[in-house]
């Protein structure tokens, strides 16, 4: 018998690179009274854009009107067990050049989004092949789908207590997609179980609280949002401290999560860790003109931000740092007309000086 079309399907997700594709149904989203209650306790903070599409992510027919699968897909990410990071003692807290931390995702030479756009452009044509005049559309993270319902769904894995999703095989270092589409194919089994059992390490090692029950993250204390989602304002100075060496993002509630200490490392290449992000010093990231930030960092997450935060981000670790040698970057940042900029560095001059006075 030649294969159905959702077995041709999934073996050309396959070939394409993607380490996890699953089939769900095109069904209300089961967990949009949770998202509901999470915009009412005020957990999304300054990220306006869900509350205004609130009622869209109820159903992926907002997204495709016509939609009756969804095809989930997972690629990873990650550098091959976060025990040992897979990053070659770059970009650790015992890095010796004294380089901020980035999270895992960012620090390839491409946006994922680009990378994962293109990998469904092609299952999509593969799916336009197999079924002409089908409807099709891809998603990475920019429609309002909650990716994570229709993942688990598909048999793709179990929400931890982080809110993440996580596979049994590879862990929780890897992207979500969808593709969606009007054509009928077959469902997977959902994923029913659970498999963190009594484990805590997710929600203990949060260095700033940003888990205020499991399976709820409270972003406006979350790294994550603070270094990238927080924009054109101060990062709130109670959560400095906790931000430690972070200058994008955090790993922390993964790197401890035992799923991933033996998940594969990633095969794209795209993804591998570029030494020039990795490596760079506080000094250098402190030092980086817009300009610079436009040519360096403008195809990669990093840009996500935009100049603004990062070097706002910086002045923070640099104040966490009890390096002294920063101050006198860190006096000319003071001066600069940007007064996020300004204020950034101002606390982190006086974090400093308060360090050597003791």
């Amino acid at each position: 018998m030649p294969p159905s079309l959702t077995t041709a399907l999934k073996r050309r997700a396959s070939e394409i690179g993607f380490e996890l594709v699953g089939v769900a149904p095109a069904v209300r989203a089961g967990t949009w009274e949770n998202l509901d209650e999470w915009l009412a306790r005020g957990f999304a903070g300054e990220m306006k854009y869900i509350e205004r599409r609130r009622e869209a992510y109820q159903h992926p027919e907002h997204v495709l009107p016509q939609v009756r699968s969804v095809v989930m897909l997972g690629l990873v990410y990650g550098g091959g067990g976060t025990s040992r990071t897979g990053l070659e003692g770059l970009n650790t807290p015992a890095h010796a050049g004294g380089s901020p931390r980035i999270a895992r995702y960012a620090l390839g030479t491409r946006d994922y989004h680009e990378v994962i756009r293109e990998k469904l452009k092609q299952l999509a044509d593969a799916l336009h092949e197999l079924q002409p005049g089908c409807q099709t559309r891809g998603v990475v993270d920019t429609a309002p789908l909650l990716e994570r319902d229709f993942a688990r769904l598909a048999g793709l894995g179990w929400f931890g207590k982080n809110t993440l999703l996580i596979n049994k095989r590879i862990g929780s270092e890897l992207f979500l997609a969808a593709l969606l589409t009007d054509s009928e194919l077959e469902p997977d089994q959902p994923h029913e179980t659970q498999h963190c059992g009594t484990c805590t390490r997710c929600l203990d090692v949060c260095p700033t609280g940003a888990f205020p029950e499991p399976y709820v993250l409270d972003a406006t204390k979350c790294i994550s949002y603070l270094t990238i989602e927080l924009r054109n304002a101060p990062i709130p100075e109670e959560l400095r401290p906790g931000m430690g060496e972070w200058l994008f993002g955090c790993d922390e509630c993964q790197t401890v999560c035992p799923w991933n200490h033996k998940a594969p490392a990633t095969r794209v290449p795209e993804f591998q860790p570029d030494p020039s992000l990795a490596g760079r010093s506080l000094a250098e990231w402190l030092a980086l003109t817009p300009e610079q930030f436009k040519q360096q960092l403008g195809a990669t997450p990093l840009s996500r931000p935009g100049w603004q935060g990062i070097i706002r981000n910086a002045c923070v670790v640099a104040g966490n740092s009890g390096e002294v040698s920063h101050l006198p970057a860190l006096r000319v940042l003071a001066q600069h007309a940007d007064p996020i900029v300004s204020a950034a560095a101002q606390w982190a001059i006086h974090q400093l000086d308060s360090e050597r006075q003791t």
